[in-house]
């Protein structure tokens, strides 16, 4: 499948149109950005982790029952995706209290949630992406009450898939965000699962292996893609 035209270039992919209209290419960079794109860096081998972390866990989630946009690998930074139009909201689901949730609301980072909580963002650089109600999403028509109840009940099996896989390989899933698209007459999960767009920490340390330690100067960020790539796939490439 060849790449034809760059359609999109975000803060860590590009997406290109490729023959045929329903498909397309999304190439993974090594570029990081944290704090509503204020800090900026690069990390090495980035986009090859989130790819590879991503076919995988994509490809867990179609076997058991999630449809995605994922269609298959095309190389060590691309995956080949089917054409969705991204709906804008982002919804991140909580297990363990951290990042923003604990600025807001002064909650102590590291405690545990009884139940997850499923936090919906209005996905806008322009506005910072800022937090959403349901009534927010449906008067604004970003999506109607029955697409509404989809992506958080979808979210929820997401997070209990998840959630059972990390815990066997020693990982607690802290939080994490998703984003869906239309396509055709389905909505699909889209973008990416990665230490970019999820918090992972080691059980038993709490060391964090994922972007936080790009956000935070925590050192080891390399490490942390390529520990977490080498215990969600079995291999370092």
């Amino acid at each position: 499948m060849n790449k034809i035209e760059k359609l999109y270039e975000g803060k860590a992919k590009i997406v290109y149109s490729t023959e045929d209209p329903e498909l397309v290419v999304q190439f993974f960079k090594d570029d990081a950005t944290a704090f509503d794109g204020v800090k900026k860096g690069q990390i090495s081998g980035k986009g090859v982790a989130n790819n590879l972390i991503s076919c995988h866990l994509f490809d867990m989630l179609e076997k058991n029952g999630i449809a995605t946009h994922f269609v298959k690998r095309l190389s060590d930074n691309e995956m080949l995706v089917r054409r969705v139009v991204i709906i804008p909201i982002e919804l991140v689901v909580r297990n363990v209290a951290a990042g923003s949730l604990c600025k807001r609301y002064g909650i102590p980072e590291g405690e545990i949630f009884p139940e997850p909580i499923v936090e919906r963002y209005y996905k806008n650089d322009a506005f910072h992406d800022p937090l959403m109600d349901d009534d927010h999403i449906i008067r604004f028509k970003l999506a109607n009450a029955a697409e509404l109840t989809f992506l958080k009940t979808t979210a929820m099996r997401i997070n209990q898939i998840l959630q059972d896989f990390f815990n066997s390989i020693g990982i607690t899933l802290v939080d994490f965000k998703l984003e869906f698209g239309h396509y055709k007459d389905r909505l699909l999960l889209a973008d990416e699962i990665s230490p970019d767009t999820c918090r992972f920490w080691e059980k038993g340390t709490q060391r964090k292996l994922d972007k936080d330690r790009f956000r935070f100067d925590l050192g080891d960020v390399e490490s942390a893609y390529v520990e977490m790539l080498k215990r969600i796939t079995g291999s370092s490439s």
